[in-house]
C-alpha cells in the first residue's frame, strides 16, 4: 500500500468556502479510497502558488525533511498541478507526486463497471495526460535546432501526442453515439408519458440507499465516496397507481474537475431531461452546508438551476432518536440559516430507516402534478 503525504495550499482570498483543515479532510477520504494510507499532511497559506512548484521553496525543504520521518512514497496536492509544477516536484521529492484531479480519475477509474462509464473515465483520462505527456519530453527539446539535434525524445512525443489524439478522438465519437443512443431512450420514456425524478447529491450523501428503499433495486451502497458512478434507472409504482421513474447519478464534490464533468456530458444529460430533481444532502456532515453550495453552484453549470427540485436532509437517523422526532420537526435549524435553498419544498427522512418516506412520495406526486 502506498504511504502518501498530503498538501494543502489556502490563500486570503479564497475561491472555495471550505477551509483547508476541511478540504484536506475530504482528500484525505478520496486518498484511502483510492487505496493508499495518510501518513501526513502539510499545509501552507499563499496569496499565489509558485508557478514553479505550487508551494514555497520553505516547504519543500520541509516535504524533504518529512521523508525520512514519514516514508511516504507519494505526495498528494489538493489542487490541480501544471505539468510544469507537477515535474518539478517530482524531480525536486524524488516520489511520485499527483494531484486532485488525478486521483478522482483513478477512483473513477476503479469504480466504473458499464462500457460507457470506462469510455468516460478513459476520456478524461486521456484529456488530463495529454499536457502531462508533452512536458516529459521537454528536456529534449532544449537541444536546439540543426544537423543531429532531431532525437528519439522529439520524434517518440510526436508519436504519442498523435496516438493519444486518436484515441480521444475515438473516445469522443463512441460517447457522442452512446449520447444518441441516451437521447432515443430519453425520447421513448418521455412517450410514455411516465415523470422522471433524478437523485442527485453530494457523493455519499446516501442516494444509492434512497435509490434502492423507493425502487426496490439492490445498486451497491458502500459508506465510500463515489460508490456509485453509472446512472441507474428504475420504474416506482406508487399504492395510487401513479409510476414516476427514478433515476440515481454519480455524485458530485468540492473541486470537482470541469474535464472531468465535460467527459460525463452523455451522463448528466440524464438531469436535464428529469421532470423532478431530488437533491439529497447528508444532514449530519460537518460541512453539509458547503457540500449544498457545492451541488447547487455545479447544477448552475450544467445550467438546471431552474429545474423543479426538492432538497431532501438525509440521515436523519444518526441524529435523531425516533421517527416521532422527525414528525415533530418542521426544519433543521442551522442550516437552513446558512444557505439560501433553491426552493422551499424541503423533505426530512432518513433512507436507511425508511422514516419520511411517505411524506416524501406525496411531496414528489405533488411537484410532478405541478409540472405536468
Amino acid at each position: 500500500m502506498e504511504q502518501a503525504l498530503l498538501v494543502g495550499v489556502g490563500s486570503k482570498v479564497s475561491k472555495h468556502d471550505w477551509s483547508i483543515a476541511d478540504s484536506l479532510e475530504e482528500l484525505s477520504h478520496l486518498t484511502k479510497t483510492a487505496g493508499a494510507s495518510v501518513v501526513a499532511t502539510l499545509t501552507q497559506k499563499l496569496d499565489t502558488p509558485s508557478p514553479a512548484y505550487y508551494i514555497g521553496k520553505g516547504k519543500i525543504e520541509e516535504l524533504i525533511n518529512l521523508k525520512d520521518q514519514t516514508k511516504y512514497d507519494m505526495v498528494v496536492f489538493d489542487d490541480e498541478l501544471s505539468p510544469r509544477q507537477q515535474r518539478n516536484l517530482e524531480e525536486a521529492l524524488g516520489v511520485k507526486v499527483i494531484d486532485r484531479t488525478a486521483l478522482i480519475l483513478h477512483i473513477f477509474a476503479r469504480k466504473a463497471r458499464t462500457h460507457e462509464g470506462k469510455l468516460q473515465v478513459e476520456l478524461a483520462q486521456h484529456q488530463y495526460l495529454l499536457p502531462r505527456l508533452i512536458g516529459q519530453w521537454r528536456h529534449l527539446e532544449r537541444l536546439g535546432g540543426g544537423i543531429g539535434t532531431r532525437g528519439p525524445g522529439e520524434s517518440q512525443l510526436e508519436t504519442d501526442r498523435r496516438l493519444i489524439h486518436k484515441r480521444i478522438n475515438l473516445l469522443q465519437n463512441k460517447i457522442e453515439s452512446i449520447r444518441k443512443q441516451r437521447s432515443l431512450y430519453r425520447r421513448r420514456r418521455k412517450e410514455t408519458g411516465i415523470p422522471i425524478v433524478a437523485l442527485v447529491g453530494y457523493t455519499n450523501a446516501g442516494k444509492s440507499t434512497l435509490f434502492n428503499t423507493l425502487s426496490k433495486a439492490s445498486v451497491d451502497v458502500e459508506n465510500r465516496l463515489f460508490s456509485t458512478l453509472d446512472p441507474v434507472t428504475r420504474r416506482v409504482a406508487l399504492p395510487t397507481g401513479q409510476q414516476f421513474l427514478i433515476t440515481d447519478t454519480v455524485g458530485f464534490i468540492h473541486k470537482l474537475p470541469p474535464s472531468i464533468i465535460a467527459a460525463f456530458r452523455a451522463t448528466l444529460e440524464e438531469l436535464d431531461e428529469a421532470d423532478l430533481l431530488l437533491h439529497i444532502v447528508d444532514i449530519t456532515h460537518k460541512n453539509a452546508a458547503n457540500q449544498c453550495l457545492t451541488v447547487e453552484n455545479i447544477l448552475r453549470e450544467l445550467n438546471l438551476e431552474d429545474k423543479p427540485r426538492i432538497t431532501v436532509f438525509n440521515k436523519l437517523d444518526l441524529a435523531l432518536g425516533s421517527e416521532v422526532e422527525l414528525k415533530a420537526l418542521t426544519g433543521v435549524p442551522g442550516l437552513e440559516e446558512e444557505i439560501v435553498l433553491p426552493s422551499k419544498d424541503v423533505a426530512l427522512i432518513s433512507a436507511a430507516k425508511g422514516w419520511g418516506l411517505d411524506e416524501l412520495l406525496n411531496r414528489i406526486v405533488h411537484r410532478l402534478r405541478g409540472t405536468d
